[in-house]
């Protein structure tokens, strides 16, 4: 089985002009459908975690409209324990390669050297590490040499305890200054400028205003002159917007679908280049429907949007 093709959209004003090179160009915000090879994925629970019911389910999602896949074998919620580095290599490898055999452009998230280089070889061209090179000393060297595409998220340390980090002056100052500073250590490390993704970790030590301040000010992360990834789908802080009105319990992940699908919209008009999301499908229309609005509403209506 092979990726299906998908028709592109005309160039939206906002689409954003950063773009890594090497991957996927259709002239509009991409998608990047997830993959979890975890038995312990806040957002599905290890539906995916045999590696024959992964690699079907990225298939699946290149079907529904992904543009990117990201295979992950750790799971990244709050509190969780990392696996061992020979588990996360058995989770990933067979699904990183089998989908790249099928066509699929195949994104790794993985905070280790190791496993980066070894999914590279599996066929991997995108490595979207959590951590933005904190994590392993070994990351930023290995894509300096690789010349690979690399996502450099910001990060305050691991799951176990990331959250006792959610502690800012002011949150988007703080971030943009310290994704600055993985942004030069990558480029001493001898990165290619057009191989930077930054992405401004939602969730990652991050309280609910803290997210929605980002949100509302990605073009100030884009302004730091390299493509946007965003990370928003399903997590908590949608879940604590739309908290059952009665009991008060966040609304559970599964059911956070539409919610993400709005910040898609969202985040699209405001020129990120990709939005990474667990229900690909309704992104997909979202983002096509994003760019077709800016081609084709009046000017005075697309300024509200600006």
């Amino acid at each position: 089985m092979t990726a299906t093709a998908h028709a592109t959209t005309p160039l939206d004003p906002r689409t954003p002009v950063l773009h890594p090179h090497g991957l996927p160009r259709p002239g509009r915000t991409l998608v990047m459908g997830v993959v979890n090879v975890t038995p312990d994925s806040f957002s599905d629970g290890g539906l995916a975690f045999a590696a024959d019911a992964a690699v079907t389910h990225g298939l699946a999602l290149l079907e529904q409209g992904a543009d990117i896949v990201d295979v992950g074998g750790e799971s990244t919620r709050p509190g969780a324990e990392r696996p061992t580095v020979e588990e996360e290599l058995r989770r990933v490898l067979p699904v990183v390669r089998e989908l790249s055999a099928a066509g699929a452009v195949v994104s790794v998230d993985t905070m280790r050297a190791e496993v980066a280089a070894r999914a590279l070889d599996a066929g991997a061209r995108l490595v979207n590490d959590v951590s933005g090179g904190l994590a392993d000393p070994g990351m930023l060297p290995l894509m300096a040499r690789a010349g690979m595409p690399y996502v450099l998220m910001h990060w305050r340390g691991h799951s176990a305890g990331m959250q006792a980090n959610a502690v800012y002056d002011d949150v988007v100052p703080d971030v943009l200054d310290e994704l600055r500073l993985r942004i030069d250590a990558a480029l001493e490390a001898g990165m290619a400028p057009d191989r930077l993704v930054v992405d401004p970790g939602l969730g990652f030590a991050k309280t609910p205003d803290h997210n929605w301040e980002l949100l509302g000010r990605l073009g100030d992360v884009t302004a730091l002159g390299h493509p946007v990834l965003v990370g928003a789908s399903r997590k908590s802080f949608l879940g604590s917007l739309l908290a059952d009105r009665t009991t008060g319990q966040p609304r559970p992940a599964r059911l956070r679908d539409a919610a993400t699908t709005a910040v898609s919209v969202l985040a699209a008009a405001q020129g990120v280049w990709c939005l990474r999301v667990h229900d690909v499908a309704s992104t997909a229309d979202a983002v096509r429907v994003t760019a077709r609005w800016g081609v084709e509403a009046p000017a005075s209506t697309r300024s509200a949007l600006d």
